[in-house]
C-alpha cells in the first residue's frame, strides 16, 4: 500500500467566485495549477540535458542553460535512450492498467540515420528496454517475453506459455507490482547476450471479482490475482534465457530465500545479473550473484533484521570495479555500506542520527557519492556529496525544505527542484558545488494567486506522546486568528509505516482544501506519530505485529493535546484521512469515539485479513500467526463504539483497498444499531477520480464538515 497522492486539479469552469478566498471551484478550475519540467535527463556528454516539451524532446546547454533545439520533434509522453545515445525509444501512447503497469505504443528513432520504426509493428507493449548494445529492444506482450533485432525488424518470442490470471513472464503480479514498486521483472547482462527475468504462477492465486457497471444492460466484471493475508501467492522462480542458443533454463536457488524475487538487476560486469530474494517473512533478503554463462548463484551477504526489511526500496548500485553501494538500517537509520565484489563488506559509508533517503549517483574521479538526506531535520530532505573513501561531507542544496537533483553524467551541473512548505517548486541549474548558475523556472505566479486569496501557511511544531516520544505537526490557523477564541479543529493524516505528512515541502494537493477549510473558521492540524517514517527505524517498526494500535494511540493523544489548547473547542474535533489514513479515521471514530466528533473515510481498511499478503505480512506476518494483530486493530471490532456523525467513502471498482472493506464495516456498524452516512463511487479505483468525480467529492466532504463539526 504506497502513499495516495492526492491532487485536487482537474479540468472545471471557473466562473463567478469570489476574490480574495481560496473556493473549491478555484481549485478544480487549475486557477492555481503548478508549473514543471519534465523528463530532465542527462547526455552522455556532461554538456547537455533534455526535456520534454509539446514540440518535442528539448536539447539544452548546462553551462549556457540554453535551448540547442530539439533532439526529436513531435508529442511525446516519455522517452528513453539507448545506452550509448545511439537510439532513443519514444512512447507515443499508453493506456493504464494499474498502478505503474501500462499499455504503450512506442516508436524507435536512430539518431545518427534519422529512421524511425515503430516497435513491435505498432501494437501495445509493456516495459520496453534496450539491449546495453543499442541492437536490440526487449519487451511483454500478453504476459509474454520477446525481443526485437533494430536492423532486421525481426521479433523473437523468448516464451510462449505466458497467460492472464496464470503466467507472467518478466511482468509483475499484481501485488508485485503495487508493493515492490514496479511492473519490470527482467534485466538485460552488461553484454547483451542474455536476460535474466522472473517468472511468476500465479494459477493457484485466489481471484478477486469486481463488478464494472457502467452503462450496459448487465454489469461486465473485472477478475484477477490478489493474494490477501495468508493466502497463497504466486510461486516465483528465476529463468536465464541466452540469445546465442535461444535456450531458457531455469536458475536454482533451492539453497537459497526464494519465496519473494522482488528485484532484478544489472550489474558492472558482462555475464553477471543480480537477484534480491526473501522468504515469505520479509525479515531477511538474500544478495544473490548470477553467472549467465553458467548459470552459477553465489550468495553475496545476507540483509537481515528483526522485525522487516524494506524489500520495496533497496539501493543497489555497482561501480566500475563490481563493488556495490547497498542501503541498510542495521544502525538504526537507513544509511548506506560498500561492499566488494564478492560481497564483503568494505565499510559504511554514511553515518548519522539522520536518514539516507536517495541516491544519485557515483562520480568516479572525485571518489564521490550524491545522496538526498534528512541530516538538517527529519521534515527537511536535502542534498551532499560524500567522499566514499575520506567520509568527508558537503552540503550542496539548500539547508531547508524539501529538494532534489537531476545530475549532469560528469556531476559538474545538477538542476535543482526544491519547494518548501511556505514556497512551491522552483528549478535551478548549479554546478557541483551546489552554487547557483541560473533559476530555470519558478511558481511564483502560482504563489501571489494563492497569497492574494489569504493563503495560510503551515506552522510547524512538535507534540508529545505517552511514551515522551516528541511528534512532528504541523497546524494551520485562520488569518484573523483569535487565541483567546475556540476553534473547531480538522485532523488530518495517513500514518502508515514509513510514510511522512508532516514535510517541509509544497503541496499541491489537499493543502488547498484545507485553507478552503481555514478560510471558513477551522484549524487543521496534521501529526505524523510512531510508525511514521524518517525519524528512524525504533520509531518506524514499533508497530510491528500491531499495525493501527499504536498510530491510533497517537492520533487520540495529540488531539487530547490540542483539545487542552486554550484556541481549540475539544467538544469539535474532526478527522480525515484516505488509504491506511482512512483505516485511522475509522479507528478514531470507534476506539476514540469519546474525543473525535466528526470523521471521514475513504477507501479504508478495516481489517488487514482483506489487504493483500506482501505489505501486510511485511509488518504483521500472516493471521494464521498472528490472528490478535489482525483482530484487535480492526475497526471493526469496534463498532459498537461509534458516536460522532461517520462519512465513510469508497469506489466501487477499487483494485487496491477493495470495496468489500467498507461493505464489511458498513455491515458492522448496522448490525450495532449505528447511523451513519455512506458514498460509493461507481467504476472508481483507488484515486476516486475522472471527470466531475473529484469536485462532487470534496464539495460533499466539505458540506460534511460544516454542517457537522
Amino acid at each position: 500500500m504506497k502513499k495516495l497522492l492526492l491532487t485536487l486539479t482537474v479540468a472545471a469552469v471557473f466562473q463567478n467566485v469570489s476574490a480574495q478566498e481560496i473556493t473549491l471551484d478555484k481549485i478544480y478550475s487549475g486557477y492555481y495549477r503548478g508549473k514543471g519540467i519534465a523528463g530532465i535527463t542527462s547526455m552522455k556528454n556532461g554538456e547537455n540535458y533534455l526535456v520534454i516539451e509539446p514540440s518535442g524532446i528539448a536539447k539544452y546547454s548546462y553551462k549556457t542553460s540554453q535551448k540547442e533545439g530539439n533532439l526529436v520533434d513531435g508529442r511525446f509522453e516519455s522517452y528513453i535512450f539507448s545506452d550509448d545515445e545511439s537510439k532513443i525509444l519514444l512512447q507515443v501512447g499508453s493506456q493504464p492498467i494499474y498502478r505503474h503497469s501500462f499499455l504503450g505504443k512506442f516508436d524507435v528513432k536512430d539518431l545518427k540515420s534519422g529512421k524511425t520504426i515503430s516497435l513491435n509493428e505498432g501494437k501495445p507493449v509493456q516495459e520496453p528496454t534496450f539491449s546495453p548494445d543499442a541492437t536490440k529492444v526487449a519487451f511483454i506482450v500478453d504476459n509474454n517475453l520477446f525481443y526485437q533485432d533494430l536492423s532486421s525488424g525481426k521479433i523473437t518470442q523468448i516464451t510462449t506459455d505466458g497467460k492472464k490470471n496464470s503466467i507472467l513472464n518478466g511482468l509483475a503480479d499484481w501485488v508485485y507490482e503495487e508493493e515492490f514498486g514496479h511492473a519490470k521483472q527482467y534485466e538485460w547482462t552488461k553484454n547483451s547476450d542474455a536476460i535474466v527475468f522472473v517468472k511468476s504462477d500465479e494459477s493457484q492465486v485466489p481471484e478477486i471479482y469486481i463488478p464494472i457497471y457502467g452503462k450496459t444492460l448487465y454489469p461486465a466484471e473485472m477478475r484477477y490475482k490478489y493474494p490477501k493475508a495468508g493466502e497463497k501467492n504466486s510461486v516465483v522462480s528465476a529463468q536465464l534465457y541466452r540469445l546465442d542458443n535461444g535456450k531458457t533454463m531455469q536458475l536454482n536457488l533451492g539453497s537459497f530465500k526464494n519465496y519473494y524475487i522482488p528485484n532484478v538487476f544489472q550489474t558492472a560486469k558482462p555475464d553477471e545479473i543480480v537477484l534480491i530474494t526473501s522468504e515469505r517473512i520479509q525479515n531477511a533478503s538474500d544478495i544473490l550473484k548470477i553467472n549467465t554463462k553458467t548459470g552459477a548463484v553465489q550468495k553475496l551477504f545476507t540483509e537481515t533484521d528483526e522485525k522487516w526489511i524494506d524489500t520495496d526500496s533497496p539501493t543497489l548500485e555497482f561501480l566500475e570495479d563490481d563493488s556495490f553501494l547497498w542501503s541498510s538500517e542495521r544502525d538504526g537509520n537507513r544509511h548506506l555500506y560498500w561492499y566488494d565484489k564478492d560481497g564483503k563488506l568494505k565499510k559504511q559509508i554514511t553515518k548519522g542520527n539522520w536518514e539516507v533517503t536517495d541516491y544519485y549517483g557515483f562520480n568516479p574521479k572525485s571518489k564521490e557519492i550524491y545522496v538526498q538526506t534528512t541530516e538538517k531535520g527529519s521534515i527537511n530532505k536535502v542534498i551532499s556529496k560524500v567522499n566514499i573513501e575520506n567520509g568527508k561531507t558537503q552540503l550542496i542544496s539548500n539547508a531547508e525544505g524539501n529538494n532534489s537533483a537531476n545530475f549532469s553524467k560528469n556531476y559538474n551541473y545538477f538542476i535543482e527542484t526544491s519547494s518548501t512548505a511556505a514556497k512551491p517548486y522552483t528549478y535551478v541549474l548549479k554546478d557541483g558545488n551546489g552554487k547557483a548558475v541560473k533559476e530555470l523556472q519558478n511558481n511564483n505566479d502560482q504563489l501571489q494567486k494563492l497569497k492574494t486569496d489569504n493563503f495560510v501557511e503551515k506552522e510547524f511544531i512538535t507534540i508529545p506522546n505517552a511514551v515522551g516520544d516528541q511528534m512532528n505537526a504541523w497546524i494551520m490557523k485562520p488569518k484573523n486568528f483569535d487565541p483567546n477564541k475556540k476553534y473547531p479543529l480538522f485532523m488530518f493524516q495517513y500514518s502508515g509505516p514509513g510514510s511522512q505528512q508532516v514535510a517541509n515541502s509544497w503541496d499541491n494537493g489537499n493543502a488547498m482544501w484545507f485553507n478552503h477549510l481555514v478560510q471558513k473558521g477551522y484549524i487543521v492540524a496534521c501529526v505524523d506519530g510512531r510508525g511514521t517514517g524518517y525519524k528512524g527505524a525504533k520509531y518506524k517498526k514499533v508497530t510491528y505485529m500491531n499495525l493501527g494500535k499504536y498510530e491510533i494511540e497517537d492520533q487520540i493523544t495529540a488531539a487530547k493535546w490540542f483539545g487542552n489548547q486554550s484556541y481549540v473547542d475539544k467538544t469539535r474535533i474532526g478527522m480525515f484521512g484516505w488509504s491506511f489514513g482512512g483505516y485511522m479515521t475509522s479507528l478514531a471514530m470507534t476506539k476514540g469515539a469519546d474525543v473525535f466528533k466528526v470523521g471521514i473515510a475513504v477507501a479504508p481498511v478495516t481489517n488487514w485479513r482483506y489487504y493483500d499478503s506482501v505489505y501486510t505480512e511485511r509488518f504483521m506476518r500472516t493471521p494464521q500467526e498472528n490472528p490478535d494483530g489482525y483482530d484487535k486493530n480492526s475497526p471493526t471490532e469496534y463498532a459498537n463504539l461509534l458516536k460522532g456523525k461517520f462519512l465513510l467513502i469508497h469506489g466501487t471498482a477499487d483494485d487496491n483497498v477493495h470495496f468489500q472493506n467498507s461493505m464489511q464495516f458498513s455491515e458492522a456498524l448496522i448490525q450495532n444499531k449505528k447511523q451513519f452516512d455512506f458514498m460509493a463511487y461507481p467504476d472508481k479505483n483507488h484515486g476516486i477520480n475522472g471527470g466531475q468525480t473529484r469536485p462532487q467529492l470534496y464539495q460533499k466532504m466539505t458540506d460534511f464538515i460544516l454542517n457537522n463539526l
